[in-house]
């Protein structure tokens, strides 16, 4: 009779701790309360399953803080969104691990897209795909190739041409106007992809800080939370006083009993034109005289945002050299 009561005393708590599991109330470790992303491009979603929506994304080699653990992770990323990602695609860690893996020498994928090899040959079977702002453990330069680890210790080889050491990237790197809107015309026809954050596909917000990401700056995730940093500039007539680099933003405007509504983002490009992702990344115009206007668009526009001059300076808007998450 005793070992029935046991075996029904241990069948109850583990229900009840599958309940609490499921309902995220019970903690993960505390040796294991960071993560980091091992695959190209992790999908963080708004509950824990796979058939809740799509939330926003993050990149291999991405630090992440884990709030609750359940099956799932949910975690804070170094833009301070939070969602929920599956276990198989990031490397738990504890403080330590973790702060070993931050210190590492590291490379950083610069092309929009390559692969990782099983050997230090391009023809051997790959790792893994990479994408624009992963970073990769590096372990040996080898010719033309750098032997890398992932965060769960899978090895590799990736060429020279697609990636650079991250000391000597952020030393040639150019932050200025110029060069990332050149950075956002090389991504031309590339696909919307709603909550989408990588070279695989973005939302308007999302090409804004994949762009940004490039270029070692971290900004706000969503469009709504982009227009409430750095200067927020009401559009003159003739966009005499936007700048090539500022946001623009579009939306509804606020009337009576409403508020304003943000619902979409793009780069000035100056002489009244502007890219963005909609269906795909492509330019537009607010002068009606021009082939390319966007007349939709134009209709819903409502003030810019200069946001370069506040880099490090302002609050949700650093490099990572700066950001608490890569130290």
């Amino acid at each position: 009779m005793k070992k029935y009561f046991l075996l029904y005393c241990l069948l109850f708590l583990s229900a009840i701790a599958t309940a609490l599991r499921a309902n995220g109330y019970l903690a993960l470790p505390a040796d294991s309360t960071y993560a980091v992303v091992r695959v190209s491009v992790c999908n963080l979603r708004e509950e824990g399953r796979f058939t809740s929506g799509m939330s926003t994304q993050a990149l291999l080699g991405m630090p992440l803080k884990v709030l609750r653990y359940n099956g799932w992770f949910e975690v804070r990323m170094p833009d301070d969104y939070t969602g929920w990602v599956h276990r198989m695609s990031v490397t738990p860690m504890s403080k330590v691990q973790y702060n070993v893996w931050n210190r590492a020498e590291k490379v950083v994928v610069t092309a929009l897209y390559g692969m990782v090899y099983s050997r230090a040959n391009e023809q051997s079977a790959t790792v893994s795909d990479v994408v624009a702002g992963n970073r990769l453990r590096l372990l040996a330069d080898e010719g033309g190739l750098y032997h890398v680890a992932y965060p769960d210790g899978r090895q590799g080889y990736i060429s020279k041409k697609v990636a650079q050491k991250e000391k000597e990237w952020r030393a040639s790197l150019r932050q200025d106007a110029a060069s990332i809107l050149a950075t956002a015309r090389s991504l031309m026809g590339f696909p919307y992809l709603w909550a989408g954050t990588s070279t695989k596909g973005m939302d308007c917000s999302g090409f804004v800080r994949t762009v940004l990401f490039m270029h070692d700056i971290i900004i706000p995730r969503d469009a709504s939370q982009q227009a409430r940093v750095g200067k927020r500039l009401e559009i003159a007539p003739d966009f005499g006083n936007l700048r090539p680099g500022d946001l623009v933003f579009f939306g509804r405007p606020a009337t009576e009993g409403k508020k304003e509504s943000v619902s979409h983002v793009g780069f000035y490009l100056g002489g009244r034109r502007f890219i963005h992702s909609l269906g795909d990344v492509h330019i537009g115009s607010f002068d009606p005289a021009d082939e390319d206007y966007d007349d939709f668009n134009t209709r819903r526009l409502l003030f810019a945002v200069r946001f370069l001059p506040y880099i490090n300076k302002e609050k949700g808007m650093n490099t990572t050299v700066q950001n608490s998450y890569y130290q």
